[in-house]
């Protein structure tokens, strides 16, 4: 149990980080660009900043389904 909860709060933390670290090196970019999400488009936003998030909730997930998939400890220990 604790080791799931531990999975899933070092994935959040680490993506959490990630995040931030994202958002203030995002700031000074000036290109800028559009996503085209089938019923309308975005607002503009760096690449760099969409190719990190990307990256953040890869993190994430990935954390979450191996806090998931983490095999229980055994009671007989």
């Amino acid at each position: 149990m604790f080791i799931r909860l531990r999975l899933l709060l070092l994935s959040l933390g680490s993506g959490l980080t990630l995040l931030l670290v994202l958002c203030l090196g995002a700031q000074n970019l000036n290109d800028r660009h559009r996503l085209n999400l089938g019923v309308g488009q975005s607002a503009p936003l760096p690449s760099g900043f969409i190719v990190g998030i990307s990256l953040v909730l890869g993190i994430v997930s990935g954390g979450s389904v191996a806090a998931v998939l983490a095999p229980a400890p055994d009671p007989d220990r």
